[in-house]
């Protein structure tokens, strides 16, 4: 697993990992340097609201997992619009990077089509190349030959580490009922998870939960997450810092929203973080926005969708 791939497996764990041993207790505002606040005009308090019992925030967590789960398996039957920002570290920062795709479902995981490149389009013989080589992944795992199988086992294996390290989370952090607010019109709990310094990690990966704080807000109708941000409190070694490393103080965020009935799929993240890789330095400060999420079903079902593009020749357009 690259050491990229597990800052991003990392933070949804801790967000999927909401709540489930939480206790109720004052806000936290105690955590200090860990604590989160929402940002102005984002989110309106309900100083009335009364703390959820501990068997109903474990309630509420087991609910929230069960159907992140659900939407997860969702998310290989959606197509989705997401534009990658990407920024300089200067505190005025410059948009160094501006790109827009339509991310598709494979099969074997999901497939970026350059849409834009800045407000430029793509050329359409460029495009076309792309939707062909949709067409041709979709076709192999059609086949289901030993290329589709690795593919597939690679897929599988991304989410068992995802599952392994929810599962860690789990048993990794405190979390705190921390009041409740009004965010994106929905009524949430919102929850802060601090390490628990009784948790031993079994894998170099689940070493970071260690260095990582949260807060979350979790529709309470629902049960599904609104927001999380994630904060590191201290640097994070990856193979014992000969992998590489991630510095303290980065940020992470993420939200969701209802994009079908019961479907909750993410809608924004933001990520500002800086660390190493091997003897290499490198930062991120890059927003995505994902949008106008399309139900295309099953592979078969996309295999048909892309074929018929083709065949209609037409540059790309989407009718929400």
């Amino acid at each position: 697993m690259s050491t990229r791939l597990a800052i991003r497996i990392l933070v949804m764990s801790l967000f999927l990992a909401a709540a489930i041993h939480a206790a109720p207790a004052p806000p936290a505002a105690s955590l200090g340097a860990a604590s989160f606040s929402a940002e102005p005009g984002d989110a309106r308090s309900d100083s009335t609201a009364q703390a959820p019992s501990a068997e109903e925030a474990r309630a509420l967590g087991q609910k929230l997992i069960a159907n992140q789960h659900r939407d997860d398996d969702a998310l290989d039957e959606y197509e989705r619009l997401e534009r990658y920002v990407d920024r300089t570290s200067a505190a005025k920062s410059a948009t160094t990077e501006d790109h827009t795709y339509r991310v598709v479902p494979t099969g074997g995981g999901t497939l970026k089509i350059l849409l834009k490149d800045g407000d430029k389009p793509v050329d359409p013989a460029e495009y076309r190349r792309q939707l062909q080589l949709w067409e041709s992944v979709l076709e192999m795992m059609a086949r289901n030959d030993s290329r589709a199988h690795t593919a597939e086992e690679k897929y599988a294996k991304r989410k068992r580490e995802r599952a392994q390290f929810v599962d860690a989370a789990g048993s990794a952090y405190v979390s705190t009922w921390a009041g409740r607010e009004t965010r994106n019109g929905r009524s949430c709990d919102v929850f802060e998870l601090r390490p628990d310094p009784n948790f031993h990690p079994h894998s170099m990966f689940q070493v970071a939960l260690a260095h990582v704080s949260a807060k979350l807000w979790i529709d309470r109708e629902a049960a599904q997450m609104v927001r999380g941000e994630a904060y590191v409190n201290s640097d994070i070694s990856f193979g014992g810092g000969f992998l590489g490393k991630l510095y303290r103080g980065g940020i992470i965020s993420m939200e969701q929203s209802e994009i079908a009935p019961a479907v909750w799929l993410p809608t924004r993240y933001e990520y500002d973080f800086s660390g190493r890789k091997f003897l290499f330095p490198f930062e991120q400060h890059q927003t995505i926005e994902a949008s106008h999420y399309r139900r295309i079903g099953s592979p078969n079902d996309a295999l048909a969708l892309a074929r018929d593009e083709l065949a209609a020749g037409k540059a790309f357009s989407y009718d929400p």
